[in-house]
């Protein structure tokens, strides 16, 4: 969680509310950008269902689509540090963008 710092310090002062801070599930991201901006909708897709909604979607300018690629870089980093390399399984497991209902049993 940020501190709050007095903004005369040049400081930002971030509040965060009770349900931004609950999060939302999100297992893929499509991203598209203009000459302007990066979009990235955050989608969660359940396997036997033929549609996914999109959960939240974030407009970035592309120098702080640079700087989110930078941080998340580096906090990748500092985890695999701390726990292990993190398996890329989306080389052998592709998620088909046309899934549907799956067979019955």
């Amino acid at each position: 969680m940020a501190e709050n710092k007095n903004s005369k310090e040049g400081k930002l002062n971030i509040e965060l509310s009770e349900e931004i801070a609950e999060g939302i599930y999100s297992n893929l991201a499509i991203i598209n950008h203009s000459v302007s901006e990066f979009v990235i909708d955050f989608i969660n897709i359940m396997p036997g269902k033929p549609k996914a909604k999109v959960k939240s979607r974030i407009v970035l300018t592309p120098q702080h689509a640079k700087r989110l690629i930078k941080a998340l870089a580096d906090n990748v980093k500092k985890f695999e540090q701390q726990h292990g390399e993190i398996k890329d399984y989306d080389k052998q497991h592709q998620i088909p963008m046309n899934f549907g209902p799956t067979g019955q049993a």
